[in-house]
């Protein structure tokens, strides 16, 4: 199914991966209404129409399958019973299923599993004797995730070995109850990603592998092309075309790895939608992961993923902020060669909140990485 330019493209969400899918649709003359579920945040602003009115309005669902000749997701944690009522009115990129996987680790992780792709040991757990149980099957450190609702390390508890698992009763306890992963702990040597597009003809095509850097579970730093081995980066590619195909996925999906110490890849999530990760591609890419995912929805030639330059993305969070309405001083970051600023127009700054990111550009990696640290010391991180 082909589109033009009159094409209306709904969004479900109302983020910044909202907003820098509205930017390259502008660009490519496409109109955008996004449906937030609530306030609008500055980083909705730029869409053509905005609908604030909760998921499980029927008067805004009948409003937004009216307008809209596709849809599409810009974070996974939409309700599956929304995303049924529009796909059986207009297309929906991904599909629900791929997006209902992504969302529910269990569904996650058992689909990992069922189709050999490597992750970490794993078992599903909804007491404290299954917790008791699963404590004594897998060896050392464990992480206690919730099934629904985690990202940025929420949802999560670290249980190490002996002596602090002894009362399974005392950590269900604490955890919360309700229905969890307990997930071996990896001993990292580094976490990377790989974004994929995926055509509706089948077709695929995969960026630079990121090598990422996390502070306090979120991402802090991306550097493209990861700094490891060629033959690692090409079965990072290959794997995450695997998860793909096995999910019968369209649309462009990040595919989040552990590489442990003995130097095997483990998935460890999967974000069926632009990712923080991919950003870089706005400024260092032929084609971005957003227009990529334009071209997707309106069944469009896939673009090229060559890297023009290699780059360093660098999170800007709340953190940073001075106060919660005032923004930094980006001197250093302006006058810096290569450096590409994105504010998301969130008017409102607090702690761990995404703000925007910084792109670093150099002829080589270390160029590109002395840059972005240089403006991180001066901006006091």
């Amino acid at each position: 199914m082909n589109y033009d330019s009159e094409t209306c493209i709904g969004v479900l969400g109302g983020g910044q991966l909202g907003r820098m899918l509205a930017l390259e649709a502008r660009r490519m003359g496409f109109r955008v209404i996004k449906w937030t579920g609530g306030d609008v945040s500055g980083a909705a602003r730029l869409a053509d129409h905005i609908l604030t009115q909760p998921f499980d309005c029927p008067d805004t669902l009948q409003r937004f399958i009216d307008q809209v000749d596709v849809a599409t997701v810009e974070f996974e944690n939409i309700p599956r019973e929304l995303l049924e009522k529009v796909a059986a009115h207009v297309p929906l990129i991904p599909g629900t299923e791929a997006v209902s996987v992504c969302q529910n680790r269990e569904l996650e992780k058992s689909f990992l599993a069922d189709h050999g792709i490597p992750t970490a040991e794993f078992r599903i757990v909804d007491c404290a004797e299954g917790l008791a149980a699963a404590l004594r099957d897998i060896a050392g450190d464990v992480i206690l995730k919730t099934v629904e609702s985690g990202y940025d390390g929420k949802g999560q508890m670290l249980v190490r070995s002996e002596p602090a698992r002894a009362s399974a009763d005392q950590l269900w306890q604490d955890f919360g109850g309700g229905r969890a992963i307990v997930e071996q702990r990896i001993d990292l040597a580094a976490e990377l990603s790989v974004m994929v597009a995926r055509g509706q003809d089948g077709s695929t095509v995969t960026y630079d592998p990121a090598e990422n850097e996390h502070r306090d579970h979120i991402l802090d730093v991306s550097i493209v092309p990861a700094r490891l081995p060629q033959a690692l980066l090409d079965e990072a590619r290959t794997i995450a075309t695997r998860v793909t195909q096995a999910l019968g996925y369209t649309g462009v999906i990040g595919v989040e790895f552990f590489l442990d110490q003995q130097g095997q890849l483990l998935v460890n999530e999967m974000a069926p939608r632009p990712h923080n990760s991919g950003h870089h591609t706005l400024d260092a890419c032929e084609c971005s992961q957003f227009e990529q995912q334009l071209r997707v929805i309106c069944d469009l030639p896939l673009g090229s993923t060559r890297l023009i330059k290699p780059a360093v993305m660098w999170n800007l969070l709340g953190d940073l902020w001075p106060s919660e309405t005032t923004a930094p001083d980006w001197t250093p970051v302006l006058k810096t060669p290569g450096a590409k600023l994105h504010l998301y127009g969130k008017s409102h700054a607090k702690p761990r909140r995404k703000m925007g990111h910084v792109t670093f550009m150099g002829d080589t990696i270390d160029e590109a990485l002395e840059r972005a640290n240089a403006c991180k010391r001066a901006l006091g991180c």
